[in-house]
């Protein structure tokens, strides 16, 4: 149990000569936006500061190096597509290559998102994919574009109430809004 912890990599699975989360995901004690490859990153081969890598990096595995139920299709170096679940669960959240903007559009990727926000709507959970800089909010019955999140914006999940019952929706506030005060801890850029 306690090497599980201290390495939680499907047995069997590896990085390989996978390097898209070096591309795909943000890093901020690099300056490194979403979307851009790392200046440190070899692509095909790995980090050139591996053993100096910032803790973010270091602490860092996709779903599909830690999630068994997910299989060889969303290795990253074949889907296009870094999954990442956040926020204790709460959060799942798909990192696309921009060069494939539509990736997370296709099957069998997609149908996939559409159960994950079917079985996250009783909880208010919330599942993203985020390409580049733009986010999206996938709900069971359409996807919503947030645009650019900046880093003083939260993205949060309501309820409404239309003509054929309650639905989820997604927008954005300001970290100093009020509300944001309100709502459940976060990790400084997005809220439930």
């Amino acid at each position: 149990m306690a090497a599980s912890m201290r390495n939680p990599i499907v047995r069997g699975r590896s990085c390989g000569t996978c390097t898209l989360c070096c591309k795909a995901l943000e890093v901020k004690v690099l300056n490194k936006p979403a979307g851009v490859w790392c200046a440190h990153c070899k692509p095909g081969s790995g980090c050139a500061i591996y053993t100096e890598r910032p803790r973010e990096c270091g602490d860092f595995y996709c779903d599909y190096l830690t999630n068994p139920d997910l299989g060889e299709e969303w290795k990253p170096l074949h889907s296009k597509i870094v999954v990442a679940s956040e926020l204790n669960g709460a959060r799942i959240t798909v990192y696309v290559d921009p060069q494939r903007p539509n990736a997370w559009k296709q099957e069998p990727y997609y149908s996939r998102l559409k159960l994950w926000a079917r079985a996250a709507v009783p909880h208010r959970g919330q599942v993203l994919a985020c390409v580049g800089g733009r986010t999206y909010a996938v709900f069971p019955d359409r996807d919503v574009d947030l645009g650019f999140v900046g880093d003083d914006e939260l993205i949060v999940t309501s309820e409404r109430t239309t003509p054929l019952g309650v639905e989820l929706d997604a927008s954005k506030i300001r970290k100093d809004d009020p509300l944001a005060k309100t709502l459940p801890s976060n990790d400084g850029k997005r809220a439930l």
